[in-house]
């Protein structure tokens, strides 16, 4: 697509935390204030606040939203890693909703430490995109893709070949947010989605694609290239 319009806010928290910071915040600190009155001696009032403020820590660093750009000018054929993580599954499966052949699969696993908002894996157009209610099976599962919480987005790449990419809710995580709206162009800096604590995120590419990662591999969300389309 040449060069990329970079359209990400520069924001370093995900505006799908806002709510829940503020609210733990003000409820933090009422807590805190009843202690710090409520004692003569102030040991509970310090206590409390030691393990809040690492448990806020906690919170702060799993809504952080970095600022990334994928630092090449042709982003022709490539795919990038949708999500920070670790890839759990390279494999080829038969993919019976969409595509109804064989597919190459790529996953990747978040654990609960990792930035949680995903990006698009390829430029293009976003042709569907699909809620599926389910299971909350540990992600990192083979029958989590098919019998968890999913939300699926197709993507058709401008030589036309077709990438899904499907947002797994896991056993924790029971909320997942699709930015992806169908018709509209996306491009690889653009946010796909949010999931909100560890989860999963599937990439199902053409058999013939270039894998670029392997099993155990840790990725940065559009920044490690995971695979090269043919």
């Amino acid at each position: 697509m040449g060069r990329r319009i970079r359209k990400l806010k520069k924001q370093r928290l995900h505006s799908e935390g806002n709510d829940t910071l503020i609210f733990s915040l003000f409820i933090l600190i009422a807590i805190g204030v009843i202690l710090w009155r409520g004692f003569d001696t102030k040991v509970p009032f310090w206590c409390f606040s030691a393990v809040a403020a690492a448990l806020y820590g906690v919170v702060l660093n799993f809504y952080r939203c970095p600022i990334r750009y994928l630092d090449i000018e042709d982003t022709t054929k490539v795919v990038v890693a949708p999500a920070d993580g670790k890839v759990v599954v390279v494999e080829e499966v038969d993919e019976h909703t969409y595509f109804h052949d064989r597919r190459l699969m790529i996953s990747i696993f978040m654990s609960p430490f990792n930035v949680h908002a995903n990006w698009f894996p390829v430029d293009g157009k976003v042709k569907l995109v699909k809620h599926q209610d389910g299971n909350y099976h540990k992600a990192w599962l083979p029958k989590a893709s098919e019998e968890n919480e999913h939300a699926d987005v197709l993507i058709e790449t401008p030589e036309g070949i077709m990438v899904l990419c499907r947002q797994i809710a896991g056993a924790v995580a029971r909320r997942i947010v699709t930015y992806a709206k169908e018709g509209e162009e996306c491009e690889i800096d653009d946010h796909l989605g949010f999931i909100k604590l560890g989860s999963r995120v599937d990439v199902y590419l053409p058999i013939d694609s270039e894998v670029c990662v392997k099993m155990g591999q840790a990725t940065t969300g559009d920044q490690t290239i995971i695979a090269k389309l043919k």
